[in-house]
């Protein structure tokens, strides 16, 4: 009988493991069950954290540490990374994200100011091309801090210029983007987004992201209007319809504003990254892939990691599972997509201190339950 070949290609474990980490452990325990298995480790990224590392490592690039603002406009160490054809890559969260607040986290009142400063570092260092990668942010702002740091001017309506957070939008009366123009003319710019939200409504932003963010429901149809607000005020005075782009409402709407200031163009980042790792060409002749995140739901469908590896998957005709932290609302909708079967490590709800303490003795168990199955 020929080794079964095993390919885990996990995210990470948002607060609790690196996808690394989450490839490390579930090896280990499935190699107890399986000695003879070949398994192939791929830790991936979706445009959320780990993104600049996971593109920098697979391309043999470096980081390159630079002080930016952080959510509260504190000033924090984040890194982007620089590839050895010159591109940069700047990962939002590593100066906006939601692992950064803690529990102090307070979607209406934090900023992405120290993404736009990351990217004008990258310009003022020569990078010709930046690939911008949204996911996990703690803010929803819709990039207008980012676009701020960039030199877009917002006003209120007695003609006073501000920095808009999430509790200001609708104060903003007029944009002048006349000044983002000339850092666009700089750097191609490209967007790669862990998901395809709208910038508001049902789906957009606030909607579905500003709760794990912190938002109470007040708060939530304050931002959605106010994101509501702010696209009507870019469609006059910058001339682009973000309320009809795909993913415009990534990270707070960061997406948006990256291609209505920017003229990035906005692509799926787990796609563009599982071309850079050519992933097509290491699940060839797998048996099994076997991909994860911490919580499965139903934004995972939505242009995260396990939708991209399920479909990448069952292209190729190779059956895919998941390893998960816990199911969350609307998990079973991963069925849909491709996986065949789900590992949970923790119960529905299980808060994320207790998950911390035990992750990876849980996530071990899950990966030997797994393997059992396969034998």
């Amino acid at each position: 009988m020929s080794r079964l070949k095993i390919v885990i290609a996990p995210d990470s474990f948002k607060g609790t493991m690196s996808a690394p980490d989450v490839c490390r452990i579930a090896a280990e325990a499935i190699g107890e069950v399986i000695p003879d298995a070949n398994i192939d480790l791929i830790p991936l990224a979706d445009g959320g954290e780990g993104s600049a590392e996971c593109i920098a490592s697979a391309c043999g690039g470096i980081m390159v540490n630079i002080s930016a603002s952080g959510p509260y406009f504190e000033k924090t160490s984040c890194a982007y990374a620089l590839l050895p054809d010159g591109t940069a890559v700047v990962e939002a969260a590593t100066c906006d994200g939601l692992t950064l607040v803690g529990k102090n986290k307070s979607a209406a009142d934090t900023t992405s100011y120290g993404v736009g400063e990351q990217i004008r570092a990258a310009i003022e260092r020569g990078c010709k091309k930046i690939s911008l990668c949204l996911g996990g942010t703690a803010s929803n702002d819709g990039g207008c801090g980012m676009a701020a740091a960039l030199g877009v001017k917002f006003f209120d309506k007695d003609g006073a210029s501000f920095v808009p957070v999430g509790r200001t939008l609708e104060k903003i009366s007029r944009i002048d983007a006349s000044a983002a123009k000339e850092a666009a003319a700089c750097a191609e710019i490209c967007v790669l987004s862990d998901v395809d939200s709208p910038f508001y409504g049902e789906f957009g932003a606030a909607r579905v992201f500003a709760a794990q963010k912190g938002a109470n429901d007040g708060e939530i149809d304050m931002l959605d209007d106010g994101m509501r607000h702010l696209a009507d005020v870019i469609k006059r005075d910058a001339g682009v319809d973000v309320s009809s782009l795909r993913g415009a409402g990534a990270a707070g709407g960061i997406g948006g504003a990256a291609a209505a200031f920017l003229g990035a163009e906005i692509k799926s980042g787990i796609e563009t990254i599982l071309d850079v790792l050519n992933f097509d060409a290491r699940i060839r002749g797998a048996d099994l892939v076997i991909t994860g995140e911490g919580k499965l739901d139903f934004q995972s469908v939505r242009g995260k990691v396990i939708s991209g590896v399920a479909a990448r998957a069952k292209k190729a005709g190779i059956t895919a599972s998941a390893l998960v932290g816990q199911t969350g609302q609307g998990f079973m909708a991963a069925h849909d997509i491709g996986i065949l079967k789900i590992y949970p490590s923790f119960p529905a709800g299980t808060p994320l201190d207790t998950a911390k303490k035990n992750c990876k003795t849980a996530l071990s168990a899950a990966a030997k339950r797994l393997a059992e199955d396969m034998i």
